[in-house]
């Protein structure tokens, strides 16, 4: 007759390893946040951590860990109870994971970075530049990156409404920010702080301050691509990002518009006193097509590449136009509630462009052959 196969601490501690803290993205095993394992013959109870008492993450954490563990052969009665740590627990939990760091950095400002970071900016708004966004940030996520947004536009904060993230004072463990998570994306904005639709009202001074908090004080982990969405013009944020991430690539955005495309150039041509790469131009709203077929272009046609071969001359750089976006119905409606439309409909026209871009951003623009690996080598 078989015997039934006991379970082990080891058992049970391989099974919690595949359960992640999804503010973290990491697995609980890994941050230390397996309190007890307790097996009384096939009945298996586990303690869990919690970074803090309220954490909005309490039912995901601990249904995930009851299904890993309800999965082991053998497995009878299990019981799972989560606590909180100490305030000295979550000081620990934050030197691991910032590492040999002694204080607060901007990881992305290391010229050895992995991270690709991409500001985007625009001349004007009402262009689709947070759409953009939060689009190419979803679309790559979905493709298997590491991606992180930064809401860089503190006046005119919209990436968690089109994120469909409604979280509210993210979770700050000793000193370091939680980002949430909504569709495999780490955001982050001034939106997740105020109470309502409260308008922020700061000066300079304080738009920059709360600049480097997004990058310095917000666990991002190791990201493959982090998205800056600035706000339109070339103001005081444009100018900060180029000074706390100068190795941040623009990516222009314009209508089809002629006047649209003139004032586009303007974002674009801060890169001379910057110093910056711009990745590309994209033009939004571009012709709609019809149900007959026909193409309406409302907001005029050209303003996309106009920026590009204008860009191109100022700069002295190849500034390419990276697509063109159909003005489509479904980009606006996904956007309301909060389920990117690359993700929602992604046979669109508009998504299927907008995927279009995104292949081009993964790859590098330099190619890496026959060049020294030392940054400090030129």
């Amino acid at each position: 007759m078989a015997t039934e196969q006991q379970i082990t601490e080891a058992d049970v501690y391989a099974a919690l390893a595949r359960v992640e803290d999804p503010e973290i993205g990491k697995p609980i095993t890994e941050l230390d946040m397996v309190e007890s394992v307790a097996i009384d013959g096939s009945d298996v109870a586990v303690g869990i951590y919690l970074t803090i008492a309220g954490c909005p993450m309490r039912e995901t954490i601990e249904s995930n860990a009851r299904a890993v563990l309800e999965e082991l052969d053998g497995a009878g009665r299990v019981s799972v109870t989560m606590h909180a740590m100490s305030d000295e627990q979550r000081r620990a939990l934050s030197q691991k994971l910032r590492g040999e760091q002694t204080g607060p950095v901007i990881p992305f400002a290391d010229p050895d970075t992995r991270t690709r970071i991409y500001a985007v900016a625009s001349g004007k708004g009402g262009v689709g530049k947070s759409s953009m966004t939060v689009n190419l940030a979803t679309a790559l996520a979905a493709q298997g990156l590491t991606v992180g947004i930064v809401d860089a536009d503190i006046y005119g904060h919209s990436v968690p409404g089109l994120m469909g993230s409604d979280d509210k004072g993210p979770t700050v463990v000793d000193d370091m920010i939680m980002p949430p998570i909504a569709h495999g994306v780490r955001h982050i904005s001034v939106g997740q702080f105020v109470e309502g639709n409260a308008p922020i009202v700061w000066r300079g001074p304080m738009l920059t301050r709360a600049i480097q908090q997004f990058l310095a004080d917000v666990y991002w982990g190791d990201l493959d691509v982090l998205f800056m969405d600035l706000p339109p013009g070339t103001g005081d944020v444009a100018i900060t990002v180029a000074q706390l991430v100068p190795n941040a690539e623009l990516i222009i955005v314009t209508t089809p518009q002629a006047a649209a495309a003139e004032v586009a150039e303007r974002a674009g041509t801060i890169a001379q006193q910057t110093d910056q790469k711009i990745a590309g131009v994209i033009e939004n709203m571009a012709g709609m097509t019809l149900p007959d077929g026909t193409v309406l272009n409302i907001f005029g046609e050209g303003g996309g590449e106009q920026v590009a071969e204008r860009l191109t001359q100022l700069t002295d750089s190849d500034v390419k136009l990276l697509g063109s976006i159909p003005l489509d119905p479904q980009l606006r409606e996904h956007g309301d509630d909060g389920t990117p439309v690359v993700i929602a409909e992604p046979d669109s026209p508009a998504a299927r462009a907008i995927l279009a871009v995104a292949d081009q951003l993964k790859v590098r623009r330099d190619s890496l052959a026959g060049k020294s690996l030392n940054p400090r080598v030129k």
